[in-house]
């Protein structure tokens, strides 16, 4: 029986050096079972559960180096973080305090001070903000909504990876003023959560996910 022709012998130069620069099969099926563990075992850590220690600054910056590979249609880079150290933590404490007055002039000490504790719990916490006004090229708002969520996620995996939990928190503060004026937000900037990452001092049981049937259909 003839031989098979070798149909790599068709390929151009330019393929042909890719592909022998391209990893072997076994590394890419073991680069995929590395990413499905780490994104089906990531669970969102409340930051009552978060202790020190934290990201060291080498960790952080793989983090932020995490969300620079978020999808960025026309690289506009339509957000920002901003970190939070813990000398600083008084002033986010206060802040918080305040947009829970004024919203809610009946606030009971208890309240506010459970406002203010929010501040203190996560060793490490930075707020996400969104760029969503006018911009050339012209990308919806939206769009640049979604490439902040895939920055966050990116950071989220990242600090999973390394042995922390991380977790969102959000709320009406993320609207007041006292945010704005604390982190100087510009008139089309958005300040969208807080990234909470530290240690898991107590473990929860797995919630359930979702089927892929669940949310999927076909047109």
């Amino acid at each position: 029986m003839p031989s098979l022709p070798d149909w790599r012998s068709h390929e151009q130069p330019e393929v042909a050096a890719a592909r022998a620069d391209s990893p072997p099969p076994s590394l890419d099926v073991e680069i995929r079972d590395i990413a499905d563990t780490l994104i089906g075992s990531r669970q969102n850590v409340s930051p009552k559960r978060l202790v020190a220690p934290g990201p060291s600054s080498p960790e952080i910056q793989r983090l932020l180096g995490a969300a620079a590979a978020a999808p960025d249609h026309g690289l506009l880079m339509p957000w920002r973080f901003v970190i939070v150290p813990m000398d600083k933590r008084v002033l986010l404490a206060e802040a918080f305090a305040l947009a829970l007055t004024d919203r809610d002039s009946a606030a009971t000490p208890d309240q506010i001070a459970s406002a203010k504790e929010k501040a203190h719990r996560a060793p490490f916490l930075m707020l996400a903000i969104a760029r969503l006004g006018d911009v050339l090229p012209d990308i919806p708002a939206m769009e640049r909504l979604v490439s902040l969520g895939c920055a966050i996620q990116n950071i989220l995996l990242s600090a999973h990876a390394m042995g922390y939990g991380a977790g969102l928190t959000s709320g009406q503060a993320m609207c007041s003023p006292r945010i704005r004026e604390l982190f100087a937000l510009a008139t089309d900037e958005h300040a969208i959560c807080c990234i909470n990452v530290g240690t898991v001092v107590k473990q929860k049981r797995r919630r359930a996910r979702f089927s892929p049937e669940d949310f999927t259909s076909t047109l």
